[in-house]
């Protein structure tokens, strides 16, 4: 039995290619296409994304009988940020205003609406039968309202004169591009453009959504399965970053003694809450741990923890003790390392790591080593707790960090691509959640690229790896290819393509964000 939607109504609304996304039953913008006549559609606004698409009855769901099933269908910023609007809205509707934006009756307006369009498609017809310019007259701007925020929606138009109508496509979205100067959230839903768009129409800005605080409590299923018995030594750990953060609650969370340190001190006090000794330098936590981790930002940050103001080697020994340099490094500043704590009677290892801030937060990281054997197996507990296999790549110091930027290279090359091949289809006018679906079945389908083709659709560009530090890596890569007069141009391409992302704004966005200089 089919169920009636009145407006207002709460809803999981599905679009294909998409998960259940929470909405509400709402009255269509003016910018959105007429809806289908084959069959029973709702416009539905969607929370989180603050856009509006026609959906058929059979694609939507009341939200509260289907909440418990529908709320881990994804796991997205995007989406728990829907469900949270959604609740929010639930306990305070007043606090949204008047979603929809009109003053009069609903029905009415949507008569009103339906009616406008129908006059539209007779002016178009009109118009092409005699097209004499006509001038534009002034109309007033409809505005929606978000929260305590009213924002306007401008129509495309030209400079004073009315151009003759184009046949509306008979797609359930608005396939307009949302205008550059209306501040508007990151949309999922008008993401493509017309083909007349130029340079012009680069948006300023696209948000980046703000990362969820990190549940330090949380134990991942992943740490549960591996049944770990921790180390009795005591761990010291500089840099509490994106992966740094993930990678020390899985410590705590498998019983390893840990201390900490980070250049902000307040990211130390959730980790102190949950058991974490907190030093005040560096150079403290080598004191007080047998072994130190460093993950810091880039291979400057990585020096500055060894040479710096109370850095590592100014403990008054270092003998027997182990340091383990996970940031991602060249290898002549690998080498530097290793001599001056060698050169104090400390151990040094190469601990290169693969994955992004859910790999280190799941514990499913992948660890390249090189350096001291025995240190190697020293940390095999913890490297057991962050990943879910570790490499020992031989003695020599650099194996490690060569081997990383090999594979960076592969991964931004493949991105950039993918970036680009996305934006082609946009341009083509395909739907790029269609190209997904079939990249998914070839032999090119990869878990990574699929999940970063989604952010790239959903303009969903909340940091799980900084597209900063992969522009940071392909130039590691480059200098490598230099040192051995390996010819590296798709290297050099992406890595243009990266620092020019990185010029436009995007630089402490997610990777998948380098799909703005692709499509614009």
């Amino acid at each position: 039995m089919s169920i009636e939607y009145k407006l207002g109504d709460l809803v999981w609304a599905k679009m294909k290619g998409f998960s259940p996304w929470p909405g509400r039953v709402a009255i269509p913008t003016p910018e959105l296409s007429k809806p289908p006549k084959k069959s029973a559609v709702q416009c539905i606004f969607f929370f989180g994304t603050n856009n509006y698409a026609w959906i058929e009855d059979n694609n939507i769901k009341p939200y509260q009988e289907f909440k418990e099933q529908l709320i881990k269908s994804c796991k997205t910023a995007a989406f728990k940020e829907a469900v949270s609007q959604i609740e929010e809205y639930i306990v305070n509707p007043e606090k949204f205003g008047d979603i929809d934006g009109h003053q009069r009756n609903p029905e009415e307006e949507f008569d009103k609406l339906i009616e406008d369009i129908e006059s539209e498609e007779q002016d178009s017809q009109t118009e092409e039968a005699e097209p004499e310019p006509e001038v534009k007259k002034k109309t007033s701007t409809p505005k929606i309202r978000l929260g305590s925020k009213v924002k306007p929606i401008k129509r495309a138009s030209s400079a004073g004169v009315k151009a003759p109508a184009k046949k509306k496509s008979k797609s359930s979205l608005s396939r307009s591009y949302t205008d550059p100067d209306v501040d508007e959230k990151p949309s999922m839903l008008n993401h493509s453009f017309s083909k007349k768009s130029s340079l012009l129409h680069r948006p300023s800005n696209i948000l980046r959504p703000e990362t969820p605080p990190l549940d330090l409590e949380n134990v991942s299923d992943t740490l549960l399965e591996k049944n770990i018995k921790a180390s009795q030594m005591k761990f010291g750990f500089l840099g509490l970053g994106i992966m740094g953060s993930g990678i020390v609650k899985n410590l705590l969370n498998s019983g390893h003694k840990v201390v900490v340190w980070n250049r902000t001190a307040a990211k130390c006090k959730d980790f102190e809450k949950v058991g974490a000794t907190v030093a005040v330098t560096p150079c403290d936590v080598v004191e007080e741990a047998d072994i130190t981790f460093s993950c810091v930002a880039d291979p400057q940050a990585a020096k500055e923890m060894v040479f710096g103001n109370c850095g590592v080697l100014h403990c008054q020994s270092l003998e027997g003790k182990g340091y383990v340099e996970m940031t991602s490094i060249d290898a002549d500043t690998s080498s530097d390392i290793v001599e001056a704590v060698g050169g104090k009677g400390g151990r040094y290892l190469e601990a290169q790591i693969q994955g992004s801030k859910t790999q280190a937060e799941e514990g499913t990281l992948i660890v390249l080593a090189a350096g001291d054997r025995p240190l190697f197996d020293d940390c095999q507990s913890c490297f057991k707790a962050m990943s879910k296999n570790s490499f020992y790549l031989g003695s020599d110091i650099g194996n490690a960090a060569k081997m990383n930027s090999v594979l960076q290279v592969v991964g931004g090359v493949s991105l950039a691509a993918l970036a680009e091949g996305l934006a082609l289809a946009d341009r083509a006018g395909l739907n790029q959640a269609d190209l997904l679906d079939v990249l998914a079945l070839t032999p090119l389908a990869s878990p990574h690229l699929i999940l970063k083709g989604r952010a790239m659709i959903e303009s969903s560009y909340s940091t799980h790896q900084p597209l900063s530090h992969m522009q940071k890596d392909l130039k590691l890569a480059l200098a490598l290819g230099d040192a051995l007069e390996q010819s590296l141009p798709l290297s050099a391409t992406t890595n243009e393509i990266f620092k020019h992302a990185k010029r436009l704004g995007y630089a402490n966005h997610d990777v998948a964000a380098v799909y703005i200089r692709a499509r614009f």
